[in-house]
């Protein structure tokens, strides 16, 4: 596969998970997907695509939002992306309750793609950011 195809791949990855459209990872990724950096809340873990459909079903409903790209970059088999998400939380996650926040948090993340699918994911978030906008942290007084 091209660079362009690959990095297509992950625009579209981003834009199913935008509009709520989980199942379409079925076709994107890897079934023995390898996720390097999973979520920061216990008891979501589970290996494969399924377990990152379970990831993402649980931020969709509870934080509808989006993933903005602001650049990506391909070599070989891999593509980096640096995305700025954003969402309200209206829902429930694990151990917070839902609070109503806007919140955005930055990340950079690294994925593999192998025979036209999705087969690993690195990625660096602000999760301090995020904790704090939702309440979880405080924000350090300036």
């Amino acid at each position: 596969m091209s660079l362009e195809t690959n990095k297509e791949l992950i625009r579209r990855f981003y834009t199913e998970i935008d509009a709520g459209n989980i199942d379409v990872l079925d076709e994107l990724v890897d079934e023995n997907y390898l996720d390097h950096s999973p979520a920061p809340f216990p008891g979501i873990e589970a290996p494969g695509r399924e377990g990152l459909k379970r990831e993402f079903r649980l931020f969709w409903e509870a934080t509808p939002g989006t993933h903005r790209i602001e650049d990506q970059v391909a070599e070989g088999d891999k593509v980096v992306t640096r995305l700025l998400c954003s969402g309200t939380h209206t829902g429930d996650l694990p151990g917070i309750p839902a609070t109503g926040n806007r919140m955005e948090m930055t990340a950079t993340v690294i994925h593999r793609i192998e025979n036209g699918r999705i087969a690993e994911k690195w990625s660096d978030k602000d999760v301090l950011t995020m904790l704090q906008q939702l309440g979880v942290i405080p924000v350090a007084a300036r």
